[in-house]
């Protein structure tokens, strides 16, 4: 598949560095962040999740109506909202807003405290099988052309249908590190998403997640999710990053950064554990992937970053590009200016280093 970028929206101002500021939903603001994405030239924007956030379709459905062509991409927890009203949502707003913009993101829960915010009492290996009967029926639910009936473990349906239909298939993705996920995503993912791990662990971590798949007879995408830092030259990248880092701590030390963790200790993710155990064993990786934030945030959320000028934070991610991810979702520590520098250079430069490295695979 050709190379797809992706950003990151949110309802109001603010980041771990920046706080936060404003109404917790600020309709210009949101339309304003998706605009800048679809003129700065990315594909998609994840609307994240939260047991204490704006709710996603709605705020999805707001990107839509603002821009044009720009597409969404809608983390959701499965076990709150059932998976054949989720395909119906998804396919009326498919059909209200033209075709092929949206895509979900499954989000198993790495928080066992911010699930029991939403009233779930599962623990995790019981949560990733429920994960995966949500996107069988949901599948289904999205194509079948007759009424199915379905019995699991924590699904039961009886003539299942939705008359509503998306235009054209609708992109699943999925996240997740521990054996349980693999399984998981292996088998339904259509797209599998990972941290800015190091390029040793991020090999090693496709190739389970490859051969998982393969058992079924499928291939899979990957997406990984990273921070630029950038600017004119490495050094002053360098220091930007610095203060980055000084502001998230005054942010933490103030209480203005507690707004978007779930707390120190509660995150139970493999995956924050790995970040956590890389960033105490140092903050930079591979020349100039940074674990400065993620040490301060204990792990969660997407916070490793690249940092240095256009060009080699690029060269960098087309390191991951060579590892056969196809998917890159960015975002900065300013949101919204940050996309909006990103779009005259970085984005460019990454489209043209994809391309360049696909026309070296086609024979002469």
């Amino acid at each position: 598949m050709p190379i797809q970028i992706l950003g990151m929206v949110s309802t109001n101002y603010g980041s771990e560095s920046a706080g936060w500021r404003g109404p917790v939903v600020d309709p210009q603001y949101l339309a304003d962040f998706a605009r800048a994405h679809e003129e700065a030239g990315f594909d998609r924007v994840l609307v994240a999740h939260s047991a204490s956030s704006p709710e996603g379709f709605a705020a999805a459905a707001h990107v839509l109506y603002s821009t044009e062509h720009l597409g969404v991409l809608i983390a959701q927890r499965p076990g709150f909202i059932q998976p054949t009203l989720t395909a119906r949502k998804l396919a009326t707003l498919d059909n209200l807003t033209g075709a092929g913009r949206l895509a979900i993101h499954h989000i198993t829960g790495g928080s066992d405290a911010d699930q029991r915010r939403d009233g779930d009492f599962h623990e995790k290996q019981a949560r990733y099988r429920r994960t995966a009967e949500f996107i069988e029926v949901l599948r289904r639910s999205l194509t079948a052309d007759e009424p199915f009936d379905y019995e699991g473990e924590f699904y039961h349906f009886e003539g299942a249908f939705s008359s509503v239909k998306p235009h054209g298939p609708v992109p699943i993705f999925f996240g997740g590190a521990s054996e349980d996920a693999i399984r998981v995503g292996g088998r339904w993912a259509d797209v599998y998403a990972i941290w800015g791990e190091p390029l040793a662990q991020a090999r090693e971590r496709i190739e389970r997640i490859r051969a998982e798949a393969a058992q079924w007879g499928r291939q899979i995408d990957f997406s990984l999710s990273v921070r630029p830092i950038v600017a004119n030259t490495e050094d002053a990248a360098w220091e930007k990053a610095a203060e980055i880092r000084r502001a998230t701590e005054g942010n933490l030390a103030g209480g203005n950064g507690r707004r978007w963790m779930t707390g120190r200790g509660q995150n139970t993710a493999v995956g924050a554990q790995r970040l956590k155990d890389e960033a105490n064993e140092k903050l930079v990786h591979d020349e100039r992937l940074w674990f400065g934030v993620t040490q301060l945030t204990d792990g969660g959320g997407n916070s490793t970053a690249l940092v240095g000028t256009p060009q080699q934070v690029v060269d960098a991610l087309l390191k991951y590009y060579d590892l056969g991810i196809r998917n890159f979702l960015i975002r900065g520590f300013d949101p919204l200016q940050d996309v909006r520098e990103w779009g005259r250079e970085l984005v460019p430069l990454l489209r043209a280093g994809a391309a360049a490295r696909e026309e070296a695979l086609v024979p002469a």
